[in-house]
């Protein structure tokens, strides 16, 4: 139960535990709100489809292409010398002799085809994926435009509204490229009503974002914790 209010005064009190007043039982206040909302489906634009945007990936490429000239350019060195009649370079007689010696499943060259396997599923997976999954993409207004959010301004800008709810002390917002899971602490007000008000404060926040691909809610709102 809640502590009657003084109709002469604007200030609410906070939610107070009191006794019952038919039987024994003390009715315990609400301590925390949560829903879920499902993304509502994208809107249609004729400015064309808004896909991610791909990472230029300058460093692994930069990397790749200095290992690969590296190598490429002493082999063709020492190909070279050995067809002028010079002898091979040691490391290459050295490594020859070790892979004939050594089973194929030596310790050694199983960790070696075993790295060998996961650089390599590593650079395909760079070269399948966009990256730059800080970047939200917007929708399309006009033909080719095109422009991204990027998600941590797109979370200032729904905390920012959020604070602005009445009853809310704090609030986290995490915001995912499919979910914003949003935590907020109310300090007064039934909690059910303050919910009710984030969910359409930020329903509409996260539509005026303009996003190509809306994502999700989540509302999760619970009382301050108790010092002592």
């Amino acid at each position: 139960m809640t502590e009657p209010q003084d109709p002469g005064k604007s200030t609410p009190h906070l939610p107070t535990a009191g006794p019952a007043e038919h039987g024994g039982t003390v009715a315990l206040d609400q301590s925390a709100s949560a829903a879920s909302f499902d993304p509502p489906p994208a809107k249609e634009h004729s400015g064309g489809s808004a896909g991610r945007f791909w990472s230029a990936r300058r460093i692994p490429a930069g990397l790749v292409a200095l290992v690969v000239l590296g190598c490429t350019g002493l082999l063709l060195y020492d190909v070279a010398a050995v067809r002028a009649g010079r002898p091979a370079m040691q490391w290459r007689r050295s490594l020859a002799d070790h892979l004939a010696q050594r089973p194929l499943s030596n310790a050694w060259v199983l960790t070696g085809a075993g790295l060998a396997v996961v650089i390599g599923l590593w650079l395909l997976v760079l070269a399948v994926t966009p990256g730059l999954r800080d970047l939200l993409p917007m929708r399309r207004d006009r033909p080719g435009v095109r422009a991204a959010l990027d998600r941590t301004a797109a979370a200032l800008v729904l905390r920012d509204r959020a604070v602005e709810v009445s009853g809310v002390q704090s609030v986290r917002v995490r915001m995912g490229r499919s979910k914003v899971a949003v935590r907020a602490v109310s300090h007064f007000r039934e909690l059910d009503d303050v919910r009710a008000d984030l969910d359409t404060v930020l329903a509409t926040g996260i539509d005026e974002l303009g996003l190509a691909r809306p994502p999700g809610l989540s509302v999760h709102v619970r009382r301050p914790a108790k010092k002592g």
